[in-house]
């Protein structure tokens, strides 16, 4: 056997393996002898069917069946041995002469390689890293809320601006769902003039688009996906079923206990100070998250390399189980493009800085996010044993681990560009990093 490798180019090879039938014909007859041994051939015993039947009814598709074997077998070892980094998988060439009827076998495959490029981590303009911090406003409405939550409810006959509305929003298609919204979260006058008056039966005709404050609230209250409400304008009704008015709780110290059973909270002082803790804690999560966004997206557009454009589009048109087009695959190269340059730059980072993943790593992660989501139900103490029984079923299921090991490496990334990377740092409140960031 003979194994070779032409350059097309930086990004393109072939490779071509030569097989002999010196490299296969051992194997061949070891398997024919098999063949015999178990043939049950009507006018025969078991195990005494002459070979020449055997190879005439067997032989060929038992070579072509090895020949395959050894060629992938072959082909796999050559491509480890040579450290060879490819781009998707080798793709044969087809021939048009090619015969199976000879002993000996030409085959070629294109590569696409993957290129050599550097990156370099001095940002010229600085990404922005954000510090979100909760203001006055935030705490009142928070403040607000808990002395809603806990507060007194009652029917009322009228729609107010203080009023809670429940009923069904439908748009006679994809939208019809039940929900109970406050007029507070209704945004523009013109809309909540339609509210106010309004009466249990009514219906309201609104427009989607500047109905709420924000697009979670439009998301719970509509029934619809995250990726479908934002920008939304579509009609929709609401139909009044419901009318109720919260009278809110007393800032005493009743309710301060039930919001912090342990009892250290005795102002409301101590109770906006908890809040504004709290509040940032969660916020530093959504500020990591935009942070990596800033410097994947940066990097990507900064960091220049050529891709093997070409086959990697012909790849994709076979790879999947249905076939593609190549105006099919030429789309989904397109869509895929930016996320190949991230994963490319990713994988560049990772080598050159030694920063690796190790099993043990994953299994502390793996915990750490158990320990959390017990916490939340009540087991501050979770024993050992448990931990590591729940951590080896959440890493038996494939998707999981694969969830997890995506997660602590985007966590060990960022660690690395916060200690590499010269940021611009800005303190904002939350809804102005929301106006900055998503809007």
């Amino acid at each position: 056997m003979n194994i070779t490798k032409e350059n097309v180019d930086a990004l393109n090879a072939v490779v071509k393996v030569d097989i002999v039938a010196e490299d296969y014909q051992t194997k061949v007859a070891e398997v024919l002898q098999d063949y015999r041994k178990k043939a049950d051939i009507p006018g025969f015993r078991k195990g005494h069917v002459p070979m020449g039947m055997v190879k005439k009814q067997y032989g060929k598709s038992i070579m072509i069946d090895e020949v395959n074997k050894l060629l992938q077998e072959s082909l796999n070892k050559y491509l480890t041995e040579e450290k060879l980094d490819i781009l998707g998988n080798p793709l044969p060439r087809i021939q048009d002469d090619f015969s199976w009827d000879t002993e000996t076998f030409s085959f070629e495959f294109e590569l696409g390689l993957a290129p050599e490029f550097k990156v370099d981590l001095s940002a010229k303009k600085k990404i922005t890293q954000y510090n979100i911090v909760a203001d006055d406003a935030l705490i009142d409405k928070e403040i607000e809320n808990l002395q809603s939550r806990y507060g007194k409810m009652s029917t009322a006959d009228v729609i107010a601006e203080t009023s809670n509305v429940t009923g069904t929003f439908s748009n006679g298609e994809d939208v019809e769902k039940k929900s109970t919204i406050s007029v507070k979260d209704i945004k523009g006058k013109a809309n909540i003039k339609k509210f106010v008056g309004s009466k249990a039966g009514d219906v309201l005709e609104l427009k989607t688009k500047g109905l709420f404050d924000d697009d979670h609230k439009m998301q719970t209250a509509l029934g619809i996906s995250h990726d479908d409400v934002h920008g939304l304008d579509i009609k929709v009704s609401l139909t009044v079923e419901e009318i109720t008015e919260t009278e809110l709780a007393e800032l005493d110290q009743e309710l301060f206990d039930k919001l912090f059973p342990n009892g250290d909270v005795k102002s409301v002082t101590e109770v906006r100070n908890r809040i504004k803790e709290d509040a940032e804690k969660q916020f530093l999560t959504q500020g990591d998250q935009q942070l990596l966004n800033a410097v994947t997206e940066y990097l990507v557009e900064n960091t220049k390399f050529d891709l093997p454009a070409e086959f990697l589009q012909k790849w994709l048109a076979t790879a999947g189980e249905k076939e593609m087009t190549s105006e099919q695959a030429a789309a989904e190269y397109a869509k895929s493009e930016k996320g190949l340059r991230y994963q490319l730059i990713e994988g560049k980072i990772m080598k050159d800085n030694d920063i690796k993943l190790d099993y043990a790593e994953l299994v502390d992660y793996a915990k750490g996010f158990i320990r959390t989501q017990m916490a939340q139900f009540g087991n501050m103490n979770p024993e050992e044993k448990e931990l590591d029984d729940i951590a080896a079923r959440i890493l038996g299921n494939q998707e999981e681990a694969k969830r997890l090991q995506e997660q602590l490496i985007s966590h060990k990334l960022l660690t690395f560009y916060k200690e590499n990377i010269t940021f611009k740092t800005k303190e904002v409140t939350y809804e102005n990093f929301i106006k900055e960031v998503y809007k």
